[in-house]
């Protein structure tokens, strides 16, 4: 009977990484939206993930303080209304102005839900079985993403075209808010001191979380740049309708899908270490790869790879961060939340690129020159294992 009621408490805390997928969609919602509005260059529309991602940097640690205060169902629920509000918007007006309001929503309401997920469901489920659960959240969201241009490539020929995504992802988003606000779920007790503002920020004073949070930092900032710049590559390379080069963000989304799986397994029996350093250098290829070859499958193959390189990177920077400070753990996730801001800035970075250079292939090029700041923090790792 007991894990009957732990099926029914996890099933809707875990339907929340699906929601929490939703976010990735920004990669090919530029390209989109690129398409429907005139006169639209790379710098411009760019700035969408800007909108979305800004919210990471400026509202993880109040989130942190607010969830002390209202609990974590509560700010889940919360984050969910936001994803509702969100969608609905591009359905009231649709102009740049009401894309960025939108995509400003998803970002506030995906901050809430990253903060306060994974804490929830150390509330619904055994210290145990708390690891494995994580990652097969992580594997729920990674699913959500690789749907999202699927869905949206399938509903372009309905009558509100690729935006037919908006009232799908909103009927699926009050479906998560109504499940969860039905079940039950008994939170404990926070400690009276609050998370504050400066004292995470003095986390920054260890040179080893600078040296992660940089990381994670790179690590969003590329991925949402990789989403936003490969359907673009596709249709300059390869002559591509949008419908289909927005189906290569599946490509990515599937091989990281995959990468995680693989990884969830190899990490059982190689050191954390060894596998950064392997997969660094493996998405490193990836992106080499898409910078000189111009065969469809090549870049496919080259996105695929660096998919699988990328899947398990920020777990591994996230888990060494931790191991850090253990005695802050709270403090330091919602310090690398701040991270996730990393797709708020490089993304309008490479639309300057694009535009200056006339080429998609200058971005790719940007974005191995940043990749290789994880080239460096493969000696940081290895440094701070052999302290630890």
């Amino acid at each position: 009977m007991n894990k009957e009621i732990s099926l029914r408490k996890i099933l809707p805390v875990m339907f929340g990484f699906f929601i929490m997928g939703f976010v990735d969609i920004v990669g090919v919602s530029t390209s989109y939206v690129k398409n429907d509005f005139a006169g639209m260059n790379d710098t411009m529309v760019n700035l969408i993930s800007l909108s979305c991602f800004l919210w990471f940097f400026l509202l993880s640690i109040p989130t942190g303080m607010l969830m002390n205060r209202i609990g974590r169902k509560k700010t889940v629920l919360l984050s969910f209304a936001l994803h509702v509000a969100a969608m609905i918007v591009p359905l009231i007006a649709y102009d740049f102005t009401a894309v960025l309001i939108a995509f400003a929503l998803i970002g506030i309401g995906n901050t809430l839900l990253q903060v306060s997920l994974n804490p929830l469901v150390t509330n619904v489920i055994a210290g145990d079985k708390l690891t494995g659960t994580l990652t097969l959240g992580q594997f729920v969201k990674a699913v959500s993403s690789f749907l999202g241009p699927i869905i949206a490539a399938a509903v372009t020929g309905s009558f509100l075209g690729w935006k037919m995504i908006f009232p799908i992802y909103a009927a699926i988003s009050l479906l998560a808010l109504v499940w969860l606000w039905l079940t039950p779920i008994a939170e404990q007790k926070v400690a009276s001191a609050d998370i504050s503002i400066g004292h995470t920020f003095s986390l920054l004073k260890d040179k080893y979380i600078v040296a992660f949070f940089i990381g994670i930092l790179v690590l969003v900032g590329v991925d949402v740049g990789m989403g936003i710049t490969f359907p673009k590559l596709l249709m300059e390379r390869c002559n591509l309708p949008l419908t289909d080069a927005g189906m290569g963000n599946s490509v990515y989304f599937l091989a990281r899908t995959v990468g995680a799986f693989l990884g969830g397994i190899l990490l059982m029996k190689l050191p954390e270490r060894k596998f950064f350093t392997a997969s660094v250098f493996v998405a490193l290829a990836g992106l080499v790869g898409m910078i000189f070859l111009h065969g469809l499958w090549a870049i496919l193959a080259c996105v695929a790879i660096f998919g699988v390189g990328y899947a398990n990177l920020f777990s591994i920077i996230f888990s060494i961060s931790m191991q850090r400070v253990p005695e802050r753990a709270n403090e330091v996730s919602a310090l690398l939340i701040v991270g996730v801001a990393g797709g708020a800035v490089i993304p309008p970075v490479l639309g300057v690129i694009t535009d200056a250079f006339g080429s998609q292939g200058a971005a790719i090029i940007a974005l191995s020159i940043v990749w290789l700041y994880l080239v460096f923090l493969i000696g940081v790792v290895n440094a701070h294992s052999k302290k630890a």
